[in-house]
């Protein structure tokens, strides 16, 4: 299988399918009545991930078009939008998290790597997406893995608002189930589907195979540092600071 042609001729579909998705895991708590959300930053994220995802399918169309000229145009765009993603996720998960004040310490500490963790990694895979802008092939890789980090808040509140019966199924920490896992696991088999597939015919390492690397580190982390005492004094100086 070409996964290059793949990517050109599809990607607008896969676009088109995780919004889908997005909308649908959202509906109950945003969408379907943004108005009852009082807090700002929450707005202000919710309409950046949105907007990143249709610009996502807007550059996909265009590529499939082969309107090169504005495609340029339009993901310098994303110069801006991206860093405010970034500030704006900060803010809301530090809104959430000093507000949210019955969960068990070491829970507190992994659920700030949850949010924080996962938009370092969409950052690093936007990175090499723009690095690697002239190579079409390459930047196509790494602007669809910017998703996979999202598979995660996605995907749990698919769970929470639709299959809470697949609770019991999951390990759980203090009590509570690891919902993660389910978004963690979509994310590590299609992107190793993605990898084993791009190695038969591409035989390199840039491209899905750092994205591999970079998704997998972002859930070892999430699932192992607030164990560290470090990690802990990290989290207890950045919740001290007026983020949100």
């Amino acid at each position: 299988m070409d996964v290059t042609k793949m990517l050109f001729n599809n990607s607008v579909l896969y676009f088109i399918s995780f919004l889908l998705f997005a909308l649908w895991a959202f509906w109950p708590t945003y969408y379907s009545n943004p108005f009852h959300v009082i807090q700002t930053n929450i707005h202000v994220h919710g309409i950046l991930m949105t907007c990143w995802c249709l610009m996502l399918i807007a550059q996909a169309t265009l590529i499939r078009f082969k309107k090169y000229a504005i495609h340029k145009s339009l993901g310098k765009l994303s110069y801006g939008l991206v860093p405010l993603i970034l500030v704006s996720g900060i803010s809301v998960a530090h809104f959430n998290m000093t507000h949210n004040t019955d969960l068990p310490r070491e829970n507190y500490y992994s659920d700030f790597g949850h949010v924080h963790i996962a938009l370092l990694a969409f950052a690093i895979l936007y990175g090499l997406a723009i690095w690697f802008r002239k190579d079409s092939a390459t930047h196509a890789r790494y602007m669809v893995s910017t998703l996979f980090p999202a598979f995660t808040p996605v995907f749990s509140r698919l769970i929470h608002n639709n299959f809470d019966f697949i609770y019991p199924l999951l390990p759980t920490f203090n009590g509570i189930p690891i919902v993660q896992l389910v978004g963690f696991g979509l994310a590590d088999i299609l992107l190793l589907i993605l990898c084993i597939l791009d190695w038969r015919k591409r035989k390199k390492w840039n491209g899905f195979p750092i994205a591999f690397l970079v998704i997998l580190g972002y859930h070892l982390s999430d699932l192992t540092l607030y164990h560290f005492a470090a990690w802990r004094a990290f989290v207890d100086w950045v919740m001290r600071l007026p983020l949100s």
